[in-house]
């Protein structure tokens, strides 16, 4: 089975906030020691955070889960519970986050250390001290915790190299990376032997080294998908430069012309800009090629050696030069600013819904059995705007509402 996964789903939920306690202070000789109920800890979020020492995606193929630890109840005589701490999941540097059900780009952790919030845990609920006032001298309600942020997501890695090896199966790729670099990937004499990208870093000695990807062979057609063309292709994106193989053996399918007329069109179907990156042709095989061959470009073989040191020498000067231009590649930053006013849209069912979040955390918190709370609950958010925006929208007396997990029938006041 293999041990490379470069996209795969993954479920995170942030951890239930505790809930507050209602309690009273009853000691002797302290006469109405009023309430002394403690605040829920919150709950964890959960972060994901880019590790170089991360190679695939493989951790969440067979365990797609993560959720962080809920915060605890809080307790008589003011006694908070405790917070829980938040849960740093690690990915592969080039690691892309999508909606799972949108599609949309949430977050594109690139370097080591970048990092992105996940699910959002949830908030802890205020014990009964915290809602002593002057009109309300023994609160006998307290919020219940909030429960975390729960999503799936859809993890994609692109692989991040310097310098990607692209060509035909069989073309010698794999064997040329076990020559130039420590990489040791399968190695055998029929296509398809790679099916799965393999990194190794080239150390030439005096020189800067510099990070080479091998990528499974191209066909015909990859550009639309043929011989998981979009699974191999993906990870050329982000090289800084193309060094295109093509096969100068007698038992090669194509003329060298036609192999680099292939693969450079593949490239450009995909994404045109890849063939504005530094580039270098060689012609590998070079050990068993027919001296009658016409091939004007360099020569190299993996096998004998041949042209192996002119070769790093030359990507060198190339990625050396290609890491001086910017990439272009941003991070992709997704903001949530809170929506200054109060919405209210009519839903799919023909209720209305109150969109604010914050209305709605309130709503979610609160002990909605208890009258007292009740009362708290429509004096906050009366105080808030909601039944402003409610007459704004036309709401009219008998129609449903819904704000978080309460729904109710309004009435005007």
């Amino acid at each position: 089975m293999s041990q490379f996964v470069d996209e795969c789903g993954l479920n995170v939920r942030g951890g239930d906030g505790g809930a507050g306690s209602v309690s009273f202070r009853r000691e002797a000789h302290v006469p109405k020691g009023g309430p002394d109920g403690g605040d829920g800890g919150d709950g964890g979020s959960v972060w994901l955070e880019a590790d170089h020492n991360v190679a695939s995606l493989l951790a969440f193929r067979d365990h797609p889960h993560r959720r962080a630890n809920n915060g605890t109840h809080g307790s008589g005589g003011k006694r908070h519970g405790k917070a829980s701490e938040d849960l740093v999941v690690k990915v592969p540097e080039g690691t892309t986050v999508h909606d799972l059900h949108g599609g949309e780009v949430l977050a594109d952790l690139l370097q080591h250390g970048d990092r992105w919030l996940a699910a959002e845990a949830g908030r802890g609920g205020r014990g009964n001290a915290k809602f002593l006032s002057n009109r309300r001298r023994a609160p006998t309600f307290a919020e219940q915790g909030e429960e975390g942020e729960e999503r799936w997501l859809r993890l994609e890695l692109r692989l991040m190299a310097d310098v990607a090896l692209v060509g035909y199966p069989n073309v010698g790729k794999s064997t040329l990376i076990s020559r130039i670099s420590a990489a040791r990937p399968k190695i055998a004499d029929y296509p398809f032997t790679t099916l799965e990208p393999n990194l190794g870093v080239v150390r030439p000695e005096g020189k800067t080294e510099f990070v080479v990807a091998d990528i499974p062979g191209l066909i015909e057609g990859a550009s639309e998908g043929k011989g998981l063309g979009h699974r191999f292709l993906r990870h050329i994106e982000r090289a800084r430069v193309l060094l295109v193989l093509v096969d100068l053996s007698p038992t090669a399918p194509e003329t060298p012309e036609r192999q680099l007329e292939v693969v450079l069109g593949e490239l450009a179907a995909y994404q045109s800009n890849l063939l504005l990156r530094p580039r270098l042709v060689m012609g590998s095989r070079a050990d068993v090629a027919d001296p009658a061959l016409n091939f004007d470009g360099e020569r190299l073989s993996a096998v004998t050696g041949e042209g192996l040191v002119p070769l790093v020498n030359d990507l060198v000067d190339l990625v050396v030069g290609a890491r001086q231009i910017p990439t272009g590649e941003s991070t992709v930053v997704v903001h949530r600013p809170e929506a200054e006013d109060v919405r209210v849209e009519r839903g799919d069912d023909g209720a209305w819904e109150v969109l604010d979040r914050r209305v709605a955390r309130m709503a979610n918190l609160n002990d909605l059995t208890n009258p007292e709370a009740l009362d708290y609950l429509h004096d906050r958010m009366k105080r808030m705007g909601v039944d402003r925006a409610l007459t704004r929208a036309g709401v009219r007396e008998g129609e449903t509402v819904r704000v978080g997990r309460l729904e109710f029938t309004y009435e005007e006041d």
